[in-house]
């Protein structure tokens, strides 16, 4: 395939890079048909993505819907079609902004004011529309063979709130029809899973207008799960030494600023009172409970014997997203995480991370989630210390190179992730990407030289002089919410029976059952396992089909037969009719795949 690059020379395109120039050049052909149908359009940022591109664009008083969509693409497939060439120029920074002003390409004249005044930019034209771009890209525009618009969305121009809401029109591309039908087919299948929808649609969560965006309610089923999944951890974090906190929801801004979540995250925070006034009481809602758990190391002198001390504690957190960024229970304003802080001493700092790590793995082992996993080392950036990151060079320096010693010891594969770190030091992010490919990080551990210091947390070492300890921030599983919708997708809402909100439906053929069906109710729930009886006056198949649709692990039905025998006709969700056993074996067998954590 071949491409043209910035300086006007034309080569044949590494394969690894195809699909990102075929879709950036796609996004490029996405702005001229818009500019053709909306003549007043001015445009701000059209990158190519891992899954496909989408442009950033101010329409105006115009609302653009999905229903729009059609009209734009096949605008695209016209200029497809005229085979327009692709000619790259180059400009000096003046200039550059010149010719934008002249287009009125006001987002783009923003951009440009924002890059080194000796900046020489490079721009590509296909006929009348002209875009600022690094390329390279297809020669020709009817090269694009294949092509979607896909979805639309708003977007702040440069991700901030306070800028104005444009519309981000998302597309894919690829090389061939077939990879397209072929990624369309999958998309597809996303959109079945998507948890948004699917755990809708069973009840799992909600949302309601007048609460409001990023708040859900929590229905009784995902309720059953999350209780489910807290009592496991909360049980795992005990047999490794973690104790158990519980500390306040709120506090005065005077603690926000010694952990430095005043100055470095006060727009994420929710503030009850006026942060401008010294003279009045001001108190937040917590975004995290590091600053709360030091206090209970605090609470009185320790000893080097003493360490570590390992925190724990399922803590609710409230954090201000942005409206744009908000997606079903992925990224919510209001969530519970299992989050925990190590306090220890330089010496046991490597062991105690390993076991942060493997505590993490194995709970993303045992939700079948680990294999989806990768590991990013979130670093500093050494460029922009002043206004994002607490503390020296050389303490970043410090602790990055301690975590990569660690990393690297432990054998863990990871990318590295500049300008990815918390303000108090660096990281590992276990990330997970939603059914959409969407990535967030699910898991986190990390390293802290700097906090201890700032609440005076110290301890008396074997010399006797105090000493200031370590201090690792971790989750062991995340957040309930951000996990049950990864949950509800992964699984496409068919939780594993051990997790699965009614591990069984039992069901009645007739009235004659009731009393049988009532007692087998009776000797599974006194075993734990979690329950629904329906005696409706129902045909069997449309209960069966009920059930299926709530994806019910097992379906115990009970007729007349079952009812003289004592005994049950078992149905499981995956491999259908099991046939008539004695209850006691369904229950050794149910116990068996509870016990197990079975996918």
């Amino acid at each position: 395939m071949k491409v043209i690059y910035s300086d006007g020379s034309v080569a044949e395109c590494p394969q690894e890079e195809e699909l990102h120039v075929i879709r950036h050049t796609a996004a490029h052909i996405l702005a001229q048909a818009v500019k053709r149908l909306y003549p007043q359009a001015h445009f701000a940022y059209g990158p190519a993505t891992e899954n496909g591109f989408y442009y950033d664009v101010d329409l105006g008083d115009v609302k653009l819907a999905e229903g729009d969509l059609p009209a734009i693409e096949a605008e695209m497939q016209k200029i497809v079609k005229e085979n327009l060439p692709v000619r790259p120029f180059v400009l000096p920074r003046e200039e550059a902004i010149r010719l934008m002003q002249e287009r009125g390409e006001v987002y783009k004249v923003e951009h440009i004011g924002d890059l080194e005044p000796d900046a020489v930019l490079s721009f590509y034209q296909q006929g009348d529309y002209i875009d600022m771009c690094v390329g390279p890209h297809l020669c020709y525009t009817k090269a694009l063979k294949a092509f979607k618009l896909t979805a639309i969305s708003g977007a702040y121009w440069k991700n901030d709130k306070n800028n104005k809401m444009l519309v981000r029109i998302y597309g894919t591309a690829f090389a061939s029809k077939e990879a397209l039908a072929e990624q369309m087919t999958a998309l597809e299948e996303a959109k079945k899973r998507d948890h948004n929808k699917l755990g809708r649609e069973l009840e799992y969560f909600t949302t309601v207008d007048v609460i409001g965006q990023g708040l859900p309610i929590i229905l009784p089923k995902g309720a059953r799960v999350m209780q489910i999944l807290q009592r496991w951890i909360e049980d795992e974090e005990q047999k490794r030494g973690y104790l158990p906190t519980r500390t306040p929801l709120m506090a005065k801004r005077e603690l926000y600023k010694i952990s430095g979540h005043w100055d470095h995250y006060l727009d994420g925070m929710f503030v009850l009172g006026d942060p401008n006034d010294e003279t009045k009481e001001c108190f937040a809602l917590r975004p995290m409970t590091c600053p709360f758990q030091y206090q209970a190391y605090l609470n009185r002198m320790r000893s080097y014997r003493d360490l570590p001390l390992r925190y724990a504690e399922n803590s609710t957190l409230f954090r201000n997203e942005d409206s744009g960024e908000m997606h079903g229970l992925i990224r919510v304003r209001q969530f519970t995480i299992t989050e925990g802080h190590l306090v220890l001493r330089p010496d046991q700092l490597e062991a105690e991370f390993k076991g942060c790590l493997e505590l993490a793995k194995y709970v993303l082992d045992t939700l079948g989630m680990l294999e989806h996993c990768t590991f990013r080392f979130s670093q500093w950036d050494p460029e922009n210390p002043k206004n994002k990151y607490e503390g020296t060079a050389e303490q970043w320096n410090e602790a990055q190179t301690v975590m990569g010693r660690i990393l690297d010891h432990l054998g863990v594969e990871y990318t590295v992730g500049i300008d990815e770190a918390a303000f108090y030091g660096p990281k590992l992010d276990i990330q997970y990407k939603n059914v959409f490919g969407k990535e967030d990080t699910i898991v986190t551990i990390q390293i802290d030289m700097l906090l201890a210091e700032k609440f005076g947390m110290e301890y008396i070492d074997r010399d006797g002089q105090k000493k200031t300890p370590y201090i690792i921030h971790r989750t062991s599983m995340g957040c309930y919410e951000r996990t049950l919708a990864y949950l509800i997708e992964l699984y496409a809402g068919a939780l594993p029976t051990w997790m699965a909100p009614t591990q069984v439906k039992i069901m009645t053929i007739t009235e004659r059952g009731d009393d049988w069906a009532r007692a087998v109710e009776a000797a599974l729930l006194a075993r734990g396992i979690r329950v629904e009886l329906d005696v409706r006056n129902e045909k069997i198949g449309f209960k069966i089909r009920q059930a299926q649709a709530e994806k019910v692990p097992y379906m115990v039905i009970v007729g007349d037969k079952e009812a003289e025998a004592k005994a049950v006709a078992v149905r499981n969700r995956k491999e259908g009719d099991l046939g008539t056993m004695p209850l006691a074996d369904f229950i050794e067998r149910i116990e068996e795949e509870i016990r197990t954590r079975a996918h």
